[in-house]
């Protein structure tokens, strides 16, 4: 039983400060919504210091008096098994920050008997608390009647009855937030029996006289399973206290109460009042439960999670293609104006200053905004599936074939999404609640063979792979589909081992409510697409930007003219004086300006030949020897950092062809096919080296974009390092396996 408690404020809150308030609740209630139309569009995003949790923080107000809304992540339990589920509990404890002022639970109605266990935690808190008794409209319908007044009567606290997807009820809880605050409504709640009571009793008492841990901290404590809660308050507390502790622990274990003693209390006080609460009628079958038969189906529910997961696919691959081709043209579009505005200005479209603008800096913004339309389609996706229900329903689904290898059915999506281009995949991860099944998946989700590697296995197979068919199989469709199958064996592979080693865990149920079908919120949905895509441009571009540019000023310096052979900038300079005397339509212009374009590439591959970019390449070539490399296919490796699709044109470059052509281009077949080590007429490419070219680019992390995700998406440098460098050794092992044993076969 709960009793109200009321105190009235000796003056009222001062306006020109925020009262703090945490909003937390089960997975699927609402919380967002609630959230969003809280605070609409004054809200801003962030990490939790030290975890990876994201953290959400809005403002609104009531009359003159401002409040701050913190977003906590949703959870059935306010008792933590890993540090990132320690947020909440810290927030609410004020450890990480100022307390909350008020706290709002927010509880789908139509699941009342499962969301009141968090309630009866938060409870003890004993900290002003309003219930937003969310999706009224789903219990209603489902045949149950709800007293909200008896149910505000019995735990001491306000509760709002809403339908936050309509927007109905968002009043109502801001005026109750606004009074709650202002007279500093709290509840005594105790659930326990008086043998349980007694214990967290006795625990109070033998607290240190400058302790000022609440009961909600002595329950988690004495209840605390792993030790985690434990370790974490260990600094409020002494060893007597400590000693005290574990003794009733060791109490509760040897009557067998431990593990399910507080479950079984909370869900004795759940079911003592819920016939209170709620009057239900016997209802057929609800839509949920129609649709479910047909969704969750062992087969026919694969099939159609299969036709989701692959129109998922082909709208997150095919449906950005126009805004990412629009992009492109817009970047054409500045290249051109960059251009003129120097011709303009010193008559000529070259120089450092021109070739940073256009190679660094717009190439870069370009390469951060080209991935922009398939992020924010893809949280388009991924919010319209969760807010449905049917994300649950595919994870269910999945869950028992991913399990195998560590991770769980809502992985699926984003390692999916990850073929079209792992940065939307890696942070469509935020609908990963287990922290470490999260990580597994961006660590292994750059593996999974993106759109940008395919100009890399289109080039090389069409000049290598023999054009042969075999039992009705093309073998270059064969290799081509190898490529992605390697990629898919790894990362089983790579996530199985991470989830025995490093991230280890012990084994665990998936849990996971299957939520009633609902219609998705517009605006919620609208403000996880644009969240998403704004987060992305903020933390990550800058990083892609900087890369872009570090990589640019490798291949531009020094960039000498004292570098370049004896009479090649004369011979330019002849050529133009000629051309500026004929008519541009002439034949004769034409030719003149065909050899003007072959002396500028020539040109551009002696100033990339002696630039800091090669001399690196030189500086490897023993180490990608044994692959079947020389220092040009090494340059154009480290080229390819800020994208692998960038390997193509630097080739173009580095055998004089100039960086317009791209993987279907004819000249850049024939000059690859025809090109031999320094020195020696040994042809440099050959099969072997092709499979070796793609087997690197199969498994490495050439991909300064992914790796800045990962480092947003983990708020911390280490995980992208340590997904570069074992991508990295992955592939020249992977690689060098390859040339070596096909070398035996095909030659050198």
């Amino acid at each position: 039983m709960s009793e109200s408690l009321t105190t009235t404020a000796d003056s009222r809150q001062q306006t020109d400060k925020s009262i703090r308030v945490a909003i937390l609740g089960n997975p699927n209630t609402g919380k967002s919504t609630i959230f969003n139309g809280l605070s609409g569009i004054k809200q801003k995003t962030g990490n939790y210091a030290g975890v990876t949790v994201e953290k959400r923080v809005g403002k609104f107000s009531v009359a003159d008096q401002k409040f701050e809304l913190i977003d906590l992540p949703g959870t059935y339990s306010l008792a933590p098994n890993t540090p990132d589920e320690m947020v909440s509990v810290n927030v609410l404890l004020g450890k990480s920050d100022a307390s909350p002022d008020v706290i709002v639970c927010v509880v789908d109605a139509s699941n009342l008997e499962r969301n009141l266990f968090l309630v009866s935690q938060v409870l003890e808190l004993e900290r002003p608390t309003v219930v937003a008794l969310n999706m009224i409209d789903v219990a209603q319908n489902s045949g149950q009647s709800i007293d909200v007044k008896q149910m505000s009567t019995i735990l001491g606290i306000p509760v709002v009855p809403m339908q936050a997807k309509r927007g109905i009820g968002f009043d109502e809880l801001k005026t109750e937030i606004a009074r709650t605050a202002d007279l500093k409504t709290t509840s005594r709640h105790d659930p326990f029996q008086d043998e349980i009571a007694e214990r967290i009793k006795r625990l109070e008492k033998t607290c240190p006289s400058d302790c000022h841990l609440r009961r909600f901290a002595l329950t988690r404590m004495l209840f605390d399973t792993n030790g985690f809660m434990t370790e974490q308050m260990r600094d409020q507390i002494d060893d007597q206290f400590f000693q005290a502790l574990q003794s009733e622990q060791q109490q509760l274990k040897a009557e067998g109460l431990f593990a399910e003693s507080e479950s079984n209390a909370r869900y004795a006080w759940i079911h003592k009042h819920l016939p209170q609460l709620v009057t239900a009628s016997t209802p057929g079958r609800t839509l949920t439960d129609k649709i479910d038969r047909l969704l969750t189906h062992p087969i026919l529910g694969l099939v159609l999670a299969a036709v989701v997961m692959v129109l998922t696919f082909q709208l997150v691959f095919w449906a950005a293609e126009p805004a990412s081709a629009a992009i492109d043209w817009l970047t054409g579009l500045a290249t051109m104006a960059v251009d003129q505005l120097f011709i303009l200005m010193t008559g000529a479209a070259d120089g450092a200053l021109h070739s940073l603008l256009v190679n660094g800096v717009i190439a870069g913004v370009g390469g951060v905004l080209v991935f922009l339309p398939q992020i924010m389609l893809l949280f388009l996706i991924l919010a319209i599936l969760e807010d449905s229900g049917y994300l649950a329903r595919l994870a269910f689904l999945t869950d028992k074939y991913l399990s195998k290898i560590g991770l769980s059915g809502v992985t699926l999506i984003p390692l999916l999404s990850s073929f079209a281009c792992a940065i939307p995949g890696i942070m469509g991860t935020r609908v990963i609640k287990n922290e470490r099944e999260r990580l597994i998946t961006i660590l292994i989700a750059p593996l999974m063979s993106c759109s940008a590697r395919l100009p890399v296995y289109t080039l090389m197979i069409a000049a290598f792979v023999p054009a042969t068919t075999y039992w009705g199989f093309g073998l270059q469709g064969l290799v081509m589909f190898a490529m992605y199958l390697v990629g898919i064996v790894v990362a089983i592979a790579v996530a199985w081992i991470l989830k025995k080693t490093m991230l280890k865990t012990g084994s665990s149920t998936f849990v996971m409510e299957l939520p009633t079908y609902k219609i998705p919120s517009l605006k919620n949905v609208w403000h996880k697409m644009f969240q998403g895509g704004w987060a992305f441009v903020k933390d990550a571009g800058t990083i892609i930007v900087a890369a872009t540019i570090v990589i640019w000023a490798a291949a531009y310096f020094p960039h000498r003219s004292a570098d370049l052979p004896t009479g090649l900038l004369d011979q330019k300079q002849n050529i133009e004086n000629q051309m500026a005397d004929l008519d541009k339509e002439s034949q004769e212009f034409e030719s003149l300006n065909d050899q003007l374009g072959g002396i500028d590439n020539q040109i551009a591959y002696e100033h990339l030949q002696n630039s800091y970019l090669a001399r690196a390449g030189r500086l490897v070539e023993p180490v990608v020897k044994p692959l079947g490399w020389d220092w040009r296919i090494g340059s154009a490796a480290i080229a390819s950092f800020p994208a692998r699709e960038v390997i193509v044109s630097t080739m173009g470059v580095l055998f004089g062809l100039g960086d317009e052509v791209d993987e279907e281009s004819g000249s850049l077949k024939t000059s690859i096919k025809n090109a031999t080590w320094d020195g020696s007429d040994r042809k440099l490419f050959t099969l072997p080296v092709a499979l070796s070219i793609m087997i690197f680019f199969a498994l490495c992390a050439q991909c300064s974009s992914t790796l800045a995700v990962i480092k947003r998406e983990t708020n911390s440098w280490r995980w992208p390092i340590f997904t570069f460098v074992y991508m990295t050794v992955l592939a020249y092992i992977g690689a060098l396996l390859v040339y070596q044993l096909t070398n035996l076969f095909w030659g050198s």
